[in-house]
């Protein structure tokens, strides 16, 4: 059973202001679902039946693509209640506070079966159904969707993604991934999850080729995550590509013979 804030409630978070940032609460219509606080005391978070996400202790980021680290942050704990939600709706990720304006952002999912509860994250296939990188100019001065994301205002920072309205209902991990590639082939990745119950009449799924493990899905010579963005040649360079697999629209391709 999820524990759910209107509207309303959101006066009595208070908005602090930390060094990275993370992904604090999400949101489906004017439904809260509050996440885990790496600030307060985890037992008074772990276990309880409001939780819908899993835990990670620390906004420091996850540096070694293979840390087991980068499916659900560390430790990854498992959370034990779901966010409802149905194909076609949009969740909402609330972060407090966001530093950091360049690199790519990415959405993914990964189905549990029976429970999303007592799954090894890192045997999870994932599959992306959102990202947003580089939007104008260069990879040094040009905008950012992480930065486009950013509000100084004191109002909170939110990433909307839409569940593919075709997708099979069913239990799922959903994964929101920061990549942050300000310092010069030093990434820093913040990754966060939690679990939805989505509902819905489609029967689609990805084909194995959008599928992709964590760790396992990045290369260590990947030139879109080992890079200097300040570098001469690179700078001034106004294309893009996000890491990992292409993007799931949520159809199914009768034509595609590897589909």
């Amino acid at each position: 059973m999820s524990f759910v804030l209107s509207f309303v409630s959101l006066a009595l978070f208070v908005n602090r202001v930390i060094a990275h940032g993370g992904l604090a609460n999400y949101t489906v219509g004017e439904t809260w679902y509050r996440g885990y606080d790496p600030d307060s005391p985890r037992e008074s978070q772990e276990g309880q039946p409001w939780l819908t996400q899993r835990i990670w202790t620390s906004i420091e980021p996850v540096i070694l693509i293979n840390d087991t680290a980068m499916a659900c942050n560390n430790p990854g704990t498992s959370a034990p209640s779901y966010i409802p939600i149905a194909a076609g709706e949009e969740l909402t990720a609330v972060y407090w506070w966001w530093l950091h304006p360049v690199g790519p952002m990415s959405v993914w999912l990964a189905e549990c079966g029976e429970s999303c509860e007592n799954v090894n994250v890192n045997e999870l296939d994932f599959f992306k159904i959102s990202e947003a990188g580089l939007l104008e100019g260069g990879l040094q001065s040009g905008l950012w969707y992480q930065s486009k994301f950013q509000n100084w205002d004191g109002s909170p920072d939110v990433w909307p993604a839409t569940i593919p309205a075709t997708l099979k209902p069913g239990l799922y991990i959903v994964r929101h991934e920061i990549l942050s590639i300000h310092m010069p082939y030093k990434p820093q990745f913040y990754p966060e999850c939690a679990h939805l119950n989505i509902s819905g009449t489609g029967t689609a799924f990805p084909p194995e080729r959008f599928m992709a493990r964590f760790p396992g899905a990045y290369a260590e010579d990947d030139p879109s995550i080992f890079i200097d963005i300040y570098a001469e040649d690179k700078r001034d360079v106004t294309n893009y590509t996000v890491a990992g697999p292409p993007v799931w629209d949520g159809f199914s391709n009768k034509y595609c013979l590897d589909c």
